[in-house]
């Protein structure tokens, strides 16, 4: 090779050899497989495919929507159209018929009762407030001298008392509220036998869960305040081989179920609790002249100091009680009713 062509030569070499090098580089610079970016797996490819057709179908969602929205409001015309007087709801409560009467639970005795008991008593009032709601003919319902303990454990366990509807809940006693000859205090040391409800008057029952600790207090207190007192006509229509003790929302049951059928005996029957084994008393207990102490000691084999029995068997039991809260336990209170 002749001189003249030997740089030329190697210029060319070293032109190749940078050319070379360079695609190199740019093979080496590649992201190889599996190193730097990782494949793409079944469930990734899913991912992205759904969400593709999530983007393409984006505008047919909206569509559907609308379309929707239009069905509903021509439902609701229709409805409105069918029934001027609004739904269902408001035409069964189009058939309640509001009673006069007035039930008030007296709350006064918070400072007899520990806190288990005002507790059970909160539970009974809740039971109260709910029937009452769902009544065919609800009462004018009041609670009276509300406060101390009970308030607080409504405040605590039950925030939601401070909407209730239908109810009068007021801290005075209730002679503050009513006038003293519209008042009818419920008690079973009372003499005189209940046969009909006035709904022109004002009915108290005493919100009290003393394990019969306090006997005779809610007599006491009717007689103090010199206002008339009864009994409910338990003993004219019911023989129980338990005891003859009946708890805050036994006494307002059976007065709402009063209201609705006018009959004492299936008012009984209905309401009270099933473990009591209660029966229809002979004609002799439905003798209307009958003495009410004679037939409390002999007759009707209720014993007036009979034994404080566990919480646990004052479970609510009635067939109207099974759709409720089966953890309402009912306790005895100043409003046992012998007969």
């Amino acid at each position: 090779m002749s001189s003249e062509m030997l740089p030329a030569f190697i210029e060319t070499s070293n032109v190749d050899k940078k050319q070379g090098i360079n695609e190199h580089q740019e093979e080496s610079q590649k992201p190889r497989l599996g190193e730097g970016c990782e494949p793409i797996s079944k469930r990734q490819m899913k991912k992205l495919i759904k969400q593709k057709q999530w983007e393409e179908q984006r505008e047919l969602r909206k569509q559907k929507r609308k379309e929707k929205r239009k069905r509903k409001k021509l439902e609701r015309q229709c409805q409105m159209e069918s029934n001027s007087d609004g739904n269902d709801r408001k035409r069964v409560r189009r058939d309640v018929v509001h009673s006069t009467l007035r039930l008030i639970i007296d709350c006064s005795f918070d400072d007899l009762m520990v806190l288990k008991d005002i507790k059970k008593l909160h539970k009974q009032i809740q039971r109260c407030y709910a029937e009452n709601r769902r009544a065919l003919h609800p009462v004018q319902f009041y609670l009276t001298s509300h406060g101390g303990q009970l308030k607080k454990n409504m405040d605590e366990n039950d925030k939601g008392w401070v909407n209730w509807k239908d109810i009068h809940i007021k801290p005075e006693h209730y002679s503050e509220l009513i006038k003293k000859e519209d008042l009818i205090y419920l008690t079973s040391d009372s003499p005189n036998i209940l046969k009909e409800l006035d709904e022109s008057k004002a009915y108290v029952i005493g919100g009290l869960v003393d394990h019969n600790h306090h006997k005779g207090l809610t007599y006491k207190q009717a007689s103090d305040y010199g206002i008339n007192h009864a009994q409910l006509p338990l003993g004219n229509f019911v023989k129980m081989n338990s005891r003859k003790v009946l708890a805050v929302n036994h006494v307002f049951e059976i007065i709402l179920e009063y209201l609705e059928t006018r009959d004492w005996q299936e008012a009984f029957f209905t309401i009270l609790p099933q473990r009591k084994g209660a029966v229809p008393t002979d004609k002799t207990c439905e003798s209307a002249s009958y003495d009410p102490q004679s037939v409390r000691m002999e007759e009707c084999g209720l014993d007036s100091d009979s034994s404080e029995e566990e919480d646990s068997r004052n479970e609510l039991d009635s067939p109207r009680e099974e759709k409720q809260d089966k953890e309402n336990h009912t306790e005895s209170t100043g409003n046992s009713l012998p007969h």
